[in-house]
């Protein structure tokens, strides 16, 4: 009893002042964490998640809004491989991505390029995002009247230069390099703007160091600013890329994918079978197969051009 006794006298419960409350408080932390970001975690699913589950669901089925979905496998993907208008739409949006990925990123490359070294004004480099502001199809309407071939003042201007009128949105050899010059005029500026914060990060001593070794500026841009930028440059590539395979609103107001299929690019494409033919299953597919395009031009792009690297390191 008496050894009982002193050790139960030795050991004294801990005060609660004295107990850790780190636990507490990042338990705290979290929970507060988790209300502010629950808006857009749910609208993340609602939005995001859930339609795309659906949609791959969706993608094997038979499926029009009049009825229920009808199994049917691997039906619509076997189906999709024996479209010529598949590989068409495929094909015009390889072409317009081009396009669009090497005018935008090299005029972007130049006007940032300005920017850092010329242009210091600040309404200047705000001026370059007003394009950017307007919507898509505002854009499109815009060049479309300004590009008419009866009407257009650009074509006003070509026959009063002496030379012959051109039909941008009627021909097919001009309908895509059209809508891809339309979008590059419209996103070059945010794309410059992206592009010129990269230019603000690389430290300036490292151009003075180049400038006192004799390198020109050529030398400078290619042994200096394309390396440092390139973490800059390749998720400016990266978003390009993926919403240039996403292009639809141009094409819809402007040629609805004409003439003779030279516009039909596969966003429009899905957009046709599922709400102009209501084969919401067929629909769905490609869309599923434009995903994994897309992913894999992505993990391409982030794996060879090393975009999570920096020499600045």
């Amino acid at each position: 009893m008496t050894t009982l006794a002193k050790h139960s006298r030795s050991v004294s419960p801990t005060p609660d002042s004295a107990k850790p409350r780190g636990g507490i408080r990042r338990l705290g932390d979290l929970k507060i964490a988790l209300l502010f970001i629950a808006p857009a975690m749910i609208g993340f699913i609602v939005f995001y998640v859930v339609p795309t589950i659906r949609g791959v669901y969706l993608s094997f089925t038979e499926y029009n809004i009049l009825g229920d979905p009808e199994w049917i496998g691997l039906d619509n993907y076997t189906a999709i491989a024996k479209d010529p208008l598949f590989w068409n739409s495929l094909a015009v949006t390889g072409q317009y991505v081009f396009l669009n990925i090497v005018l935008q990123t090299a005029l972007a490359l130049g006007l940032a390029l300005l920017m850092h070294n010329i242009a210091k004004s600040t309404i200047i480099r705000g001026a370059l995002l007003l394009p950017y502001l307007m919507s898509n199809v505002i854009a499109a309407l815009l060049w479309f009247w300004m590009l008419d071939y009866q009407i257009g003042v650009v074509n006003q201007f070509i026959e009063w230069s002496g030379l012959s009128r051109v039909a941008f949105f009627g021909s097919e050899a001009w309908a895509i390099p059209t809508q891809a010059l339309i979008n590059t005029w419209r996103h070059m500026g945010y794309t410059a703007l992206l592009l010129f914060a990269g230019l603000q990060a690389i430290p300036g001593h490292v151009y003075e160091v180049a400038k006192l070794d004799g390198a020109s500026a050529f030398q400078t841009f290619r042994k200096i600013t394309i390396p440092l930028l390139r973490p800059v440059l390749v998720l400016v590539l990266v978003v390009t890329v993926i919403g240039s395979f996403q292009v639809f609103d141009t094409v819809a107001v402007t040629t609805a994918g004409g003439p003779v299929n030279a516009t039909r690019v596969i966003q429009y494409y899905i957009y046709q079978r599922a709400f102009t033919e209501s084969d919401f299953g067929y629909g769905s597919a490609i869309a599923v197969i434009l995903f994994l395009i897309l992913a894999l031009v992505a993990f391409i792009q982030m794996k060879f051009l090393k975009g999570n690297e920096s020499d600045l390191d």
